[in-house]
């Protein structure tokens, strides 16, 4: 089983992880930049952030065999915060680095004005940089953020297939479904959604434009939900295939939108198939 995972913190998480996670078949992953638990307070906190994002965990993933890849953003929640609006002026030079693969997280955490303008700004931003957007939505009022969110994309003119709107659950999924957006979903310990309630979903609405990942923070998380939910996809009767598309063949249509997804093998980790044999891909499955 070869895994991407679309949505994981790796700043969270230790080596240990990164050793089990490899292990477990994942070769391939996306870091999106998020709140780090506490209120940053200036945009030097975040430029510090950003370049550990596109150098250091770049540089730790790959000890452990696995392609790291980022998302640049302001987060919904920092938003809010006037301290820190001048983090949208730096993030141009960073939508231009290797290994940056979307604008993101990107959306709603309470749904202000201050996170609408900001919302809009990057997705802007991603199509001036001819990137994806990757779009975090809310946890509290989520199928109003969702209602909300698919508007400002189709406002914005960024191109529906280019976004992935995560954290869904069954009551926000249809609308997303509908709108020709990607799906993303967050496989959690207690919370957002879990392996069996992702299988069921994937019975109803199929494979195609599904994006699972674990999301895995500081929290109480899991970096190995992506591989559960593959057995349990098996368990329930998905073929190898259906797993690979999800898990694999996926994210990697997706993110290689940007033209900047790196998957070949790292040097001393070779001698399987896991990987496609292209240096860069384009989405091309």
């Amino acid at each position: 089983m070869r895994i991407f995972d679309p949505h994981v913190h790796m700043t969270s998480r230790t080596t240990d992880d990164y050793e089990a996670m490899y292990s477990a078949g994942v070769r391939a992953l996306v870091e999106p930049a998020f709140w780090l638990g506490q209120p940053r307070t200036s945009v030097g906190s975040f430029t510090d952030y950003f370049d550990a994002l596109i150098g250091w965990e770049r540089f730790r993933a790959a000890q452990f065999g696995i392609r790291h890849h980022c998302t640049i953003a302001l987060n919904p929640k920092e938003a809010n915060d006037p301290r820190c609006r001048d983090v949208l002026d730096v993030l141009p030079r960073y939508l231009e680095k290797d290994g940056v693969v979307a604008v993101g997280e990107i959306g709603f955490d309470s749904m202000t004005p201050e996170e609408d303008e900001v919302f809009a700004r990057q997705l802007e931003l991603a199509i001036e940089h001819e990137l994806p957007a990757l779009v975090h939505t809310p946890h509290r009022d989520k199928a109003a953020g969702t209602r909300r969110t698919l508007d400002l994309v189709k406002e914005s003119g960024l191109a529906v297939e280019r976004v992935a709107v995560d954290h869904l659950n069954e009551t926000t999924v249809r609308a997303v479904a509908d709108s020709g957006a990607w799906m993303g979903f967050s496989i959690y310990p207690d919370t957002k959604m879990d392996e069996l309630r992702m299988v069921a979903i994937l019975k109803e609405y199929g494979t195609a434009r599904v994006l699972v990942n674990s999301a895995a923070d500081w929290g109480r998380s899991d970096p190995l939900k992506t591989r559960k939910t593959g057995l349990a996809m098996l368990e329930a009767g998905f073929t190898e295939s259906d797993v690979d598309d999800v898990l694999w063949r996926n994210p990697v249509e997706f993110y290689g939108q940007s033209g900047r997804l790196v998957l070949d093998e790292l040097p001393g980790f070779g001698g399987s198939d896991t990987f496609s044999g292209n240096s860069v891909l384009r989405g091309e499955r």
